[in-house]
C-alpha cells in the first residue's frame, strides 16, 4: 500500500522523519545518515556514505553554510 498510494507514501515518510530523523538533526550529519539508512553506517557501504557526504557538503557550500564536523558514520 505504501508503494502504490502516494498519500500513504508521503504520510509514511513524514512520520518516519518526525520519529527517527528530527530528534537527531542537531547531532550532526552522521546521525541523520544513521537514522535514515543504518546499512550505510554499518561499514558495508562506505562509498555510499562518502557520496552522500559529498552531496551534503556541496549543498552547504552553495548556501554558504558550514557543514560542521561529524559528517561520516
Amino acid at each position: 500500500m505504501v508503494a502504490t498510494d502516494p498519500v500513504v507514501s508521503f504520510k509514511t515518510a513524514l512520520w518516519y522523519w518526525k520519529v527517527a530523523v528530527q530528534p537527531v538533526i542537531d547531532q550532526g550529519f552522521r546521525k541523520t545518515i544513521y537514522a535514515i539508512n543504518l546499512v550505510e553506517c554499518g561499514g558495508k557501504e562506505p562509498e555510499k556514505v562518502q557520496h552522500r557526504v559529498g552531496f551534503y557538503t556541496d549543498y552547504c557550500r552553495q548556501f554558504g553554510i558550514d557543514p560542521k564536523p561529524a559528517l561520516t558514520c
